[in-house]
Order: structure tokens, then C-alpha cells, then sequence
């Protein structure tokens, strides 16, 4: 699973896991119209991530959605 760099995605919709704690230590993903970006939530002005909805399927262990 491969993820590519991407312009900066739109800076609504970032959202991290309800089971991160406060440490600052995670990622967050953003779902895009053909795509889900992720980034270091440390970094939000940092790089980004872009993958394919089957890959980050894959990721999550969630079934693709159609």
C-alpha cells in the first residue's frame, strides 16, 4: 500500500481516532472526493499522504465501499 505526496488537501474535515490520547502522537485523515489524505497531527501544515479508497480499506480493515 503506497501512499503519494499530494498538494494540500482542504483544511475542513481533518479528524483523528476517538482512541487517540493527548501525547500528540497520531494521524489524521481527511476523506477527499476520490481519495483519503493523512497527516501528522503534529504537523498540520506538514505533508500530506494521499491514498486510494481500497488501499486505506485495506489499512482499517474496512470493506471498500462501492
Amino acid at each position: 500500500m503506497n501512499g503519494t505526496n499530494s498538494p494540500r488537501p482542504p483544511a475542513t474535515g481533518w479528524r483523528k481516532s476517538s482512541r487517540s490520547g493527548d501525547e500528540g502522537a497520531c494521524v489524521e485523515m481527511a476523506p477527499l472526493a476520490a481519495a483519503v489524505a493523512v497527516r501528522d497531527s503534529k504537523d498540520p501544515a506538514g505533508p500530506v499522504l494521499v491514498f486510494s479508497p481500497a488501499a486505506w480499506a485495506a489499512f482499517t480493515g474496512a470493506p471498500p465501499r462501492p
